[in-house]
């Protein structure tokens, strides 16, 4: 191939849930844009030793537990070594949706928002400190946080740590744009509304696909390479002034 279609040639990128769903296809795309992948899984490695093969070895998985208070820290540093000291971007794409009533027990109401905001916002949180502290020594990079749909117009009430958790990362976003755009970080945030995922198989099953696609005018749900195409894209050299937006893939089910 010609550099013109491996624009990410060169590139080293920690992809954290990359074993599976939207993380596997972003994975996917970067290989085939020329860039290693640091293929981050929880529990299925041998799910992410396959995605590893897939793309012809050319990268590599880590494992790390973003529900531990000491997990992303411990993930960036395994990460770190693995890439020999220079990672050039990071993906944070791992995520959970816990369905939990308003007339849950209150301690399960608490355990919920704490586990969710600890893998979908906390986790990010302290990876894009580390990546940023990391980048300001090494010439900059990409920091592409992936939230939701729900975090622009809010969500149902039996899923409120998520959105909510989302609507976290879209302003951490904003917030890392702002000021650490003048050391070469640029930070961007994507925001799915409904992708063929198993969390959305999930909901499917327990509400329907009507319930999932009747707000949609496209119709369908996204595909999981769709976004990662838009990922990569991101991850470019020549899209630096995409710092700070939030993109919407959503089929036109949340227009701002």
């Amino acid at each position: 191939m010609s550099d013109a279609t491996r624009p990410l040639a060169g590139q080293t990128i920690l992809v954290t849930g990359g074993s599976g769903g939207i993380g596997a296809a972003i994975v996917e795309q970067l290989a085939s844009e020329g860039a290693r992948a640091l293929i981050h899984y929880s529990r299925d490695e041998q799910g992410a030793q396959r995605l590893l093969d897939r793309i012809g070895g050319k990268g590599w998985i880590v494992q790390g537990d973003l529900s531990k208070e000491t997990g992303p820290e411990d993930l960036w540093k395994a990460a770190l070594a693995l890439a020999g000291g220079r990672i050039h971007g990071l993906i944070n794409n791992a995520g959970i949706r816990t369905e939990i009533p308003l007339e849950a027990p209150s301690s399960e109401w608490r355990a919920a928002w704490r586990r969710e905001f600890q893998v979908n916002f906390f986790a990010a949180a302290d990876l894009s400190r580390e990546a940023v502290m990391h980048f300001r020594a090494n010439g900059g990079g990409r920091i592409i946080n992936m939230a939701s749909r729900a975090a622009q117009r809010g969500y149902a009430a039996d899923a409120l740590p998520y959105g909510t958790s989302k609507a976290a990362l879209i302003n951490l976003t904003k917030s890392l744009a702002r000021s650490v755009a003048g050391e070469g970080i640029v930070a961007v945030a994507i925001a799915p509304g409904w992708v063929r995922t198993d969390m959305a198989e999930q909901f499917v099953a327990q509400h329907g696909e009507a319930a999932a696609v009747s707000d949609i005018p496209v119709g369908r749900m996204a595909n999981p390479s769709e976004i990662a195409e838009l990922v990569a894209f991101t991850l470019r050299p020549s899209q630096a002034s995409l710092n700070g937006a939030t993109l919407d893939v959503n089929g036109g089910s949340y227009i701002r």
